[in-house]
């Protein structure tokens, strides 16, 4: 499935000399938009075979709920591990999960930071027997294959730009460019680790480093799912502008990013610059 292109005037680039464009990934499926089904639909195969598959994430999680769908939407069993204690009544993503039958399960913070360690794995196989493990944002070497089909859909563009929370989409897509692209990740966390995930998932993947790419880690605005008045007020302001409302955890910070480096004249005049909307 592939997604639909759609050019944005917006005067910021513009008086750049820049083009920008919006690819909405957000609208390439109903229940796994975007990234999530660009990172399920190689593990779709392993899930399906095992029966089961287990994955990790926060009580927001929208991987949990595209897991979730995934596993209502192609037969197989599901069980989310959610970081830290359960709240009743579930919130809305969680109770979600949970009527697409997801089991789930919660993890005390320690251990959860430890949740790929083989005695963490182990505890976890003896409770639910038999499963198929997907890590949390669902970002491995299938989810960085599925993404770099992504890149392989833009090829009449300069810069293609996407949010990073867990690294896989950026390592797929630029894995994915022509030689004369390059792709730019925000990362939506603090912390400045983010290029070191997404190298070690190339290499997990290819085994070397692949294409032009760097990560962004000054548009945070304060780590993972923060937010500021001025992050507020530039999601009020494109949706004025543009009648689209962005996603305040991910494509909101990327694209306060994008543009903010356009003012600053990071790109030459004349830069097609694409913004993955990953949903």
């Amino acid at each position: 499935m592939t997604s639909p292109v759609a050019e944005l005037a917006d005067d910021r680039a513009e008086r750049r000399g820049l083009r920008l464009f919006l690819k909405r990934d957000d609208l390439v499926h109903p229940e796994l938009p975007g990234n999530k089904w660009r990172k399920l639909k190689h593990n779709l195969g392993p899930a399906r075979a095992h029966g089961t598959l287990l994955t990790f994430g926060g009580a927001y999680s929208n991987h949990i709920r595209a897991a979730a769908a995934a596993g209502r939407l192609y037969g197989f069993r599901t069980i989310g591990v959610i970081r830290g204690e359960e709240h009743l009544p579930l919130n809305d993503s969680l109770a979600c999960a949970e009527r697409m039958g997801m089991r789930l399960a919660y993890m005390d913070r320690t251990t959860y930071r430890r949740k790929h360690e083989p005695d963490v794995v182990a505890a976890l196989r003896e409770r639910w027997g038999d499963f198929y493990l997907l890590p949390e944002g669902g970002s491995n070497a299938p989810a960085v294959r599925g993404c770099a089909e992504l890149g392989a859909e833009v090829p009449g563009f300069d810069v293609v730009c996407c949010p990073c929370g867990t690294g896989g989409t950026l390592a797929g897509l630029a894995a994915g460019l022509a030689p004369h692209q390059r792709a730019i990740g925000f990362s939506v966390l603090k912390g400045g680790f983010m290029d070191g995930e997404v190298e070690r998932l190339q290499r997990e993947t290819y085994g070397e480093r692949r294409g032009d790419w760097r990560v962004e880690n000054g548009f945070h605005f304060g780590g993972y799912a923060k937010r500021t008045p001025e992050l507020d007020a530039f999601v009020d302001d494109f949706a004025d502008r543009h009648g689209l409302v962005l996603d305040r955890v991910y494509t909101a910070k990327m694209m306060f990013g994008v543009l903010a480096l356009a003012e600053r004249g990071a790109f030459p005049r004349g830069t097609r610059i694409l913004a993955v909307i990953t949903g």
